[in-house]
């Protein structure tokens, strides 16, 4: 793991937009296409505005959620709608956004289209991933239903999950996709992440998910 701290916000959001549009760009003199992996919620909104106005050759990009909330797009819950919002304006907004929902009653129900254009856009170029209080990330949460299913080897691109701490059923990438990635970052910010992840990285990937990742990734926190 490699640990990056920052002296504010800002600076951290300049910086993982700078690494990441970097990243893409350098992937793409040598490849057709580039896959962006990136997770949903508020912390990483400033990036996303920042990205979005970056000159890159965003209709050779696709951008996909580590994960969705089992909601309608339209819905204040959707991660969906926040990338829209945030991320695909723009220059950004020529890039291709993988779905991660439905318009079916369960995810178990959308499965099946959904993890064929998931699998379609690995591996991942650039991974983005945040971390709850909990040491989750995307709808990897301990005690979920299908946390050991998501971390075996042999575990399908795109799972549903289910948990105690989370609102709404979820469905996920699973960890075997995201391991898949090229460039792995994690953002994260306040003193109670850092502890969280502090602890994390000394417990079992299926007590806090996060540490499944931390091996091959670069940290970005400010207080």
């Amino acid at each position: 793991m490699n640990f990056q701290e920052y002296p504010d916000r800002e600076i951290l959001m300049m910086d993982l937009a700078d690494r990441i549009s970097s990243e893409l760009k350098g992937h793409l003199l040598t490849n057709d296409r580039a896959t962006l992996c990136i997770p949903g919620g508020s912390t990483p909104g400033p990036a996303f505005d920042i990205l979005s106005g970056v000159r890159l050759p965003w209709d050779r990009i696709s951008v996909m959620l580590n994960d969705e909330r089992w909601v309608p797009e339209d819905s204040p819950r959707s991660n969906t709608r926040l990338v829209r919002e945030r991320l695909l304006t723009e220059h950004a907004a020529a890039a291709q956004m993988v779905p991660l929902h439905a318009d079916v009653p369960t995810p178990e129900e959308g499965l099946g289209a959904l993890s064929d254009d998931v699998e379609a856009h690995l591996p991942i170029t650039v991974l983005l991933l945040g971390m709850g209080t909990d040491g989750h990330t995307a709808s990897l949460f301990p005690g979920a239903d299908q946390l050991e299913a998501a971390f075996a080897p042999d575990a399908p691109a795109l799972m549903a999950m289910r948990a105690e701490g989370a609102d709404e059923p979820r469905i996920t990438l699973s960890a075997r996709a995201l391991r898949t990635a090229m460039s792995t970052h994690v953002l994260i910010t306040g003193a109670e992440k850092r502890e969280v992840l502090e602890a994390a990285a000394k417990k079992p990937e299926l007590e806090a998910p996060i540490r499944g990742f931390l091996g091959a990734a670069t940290v970005h926190w400010a207080a």
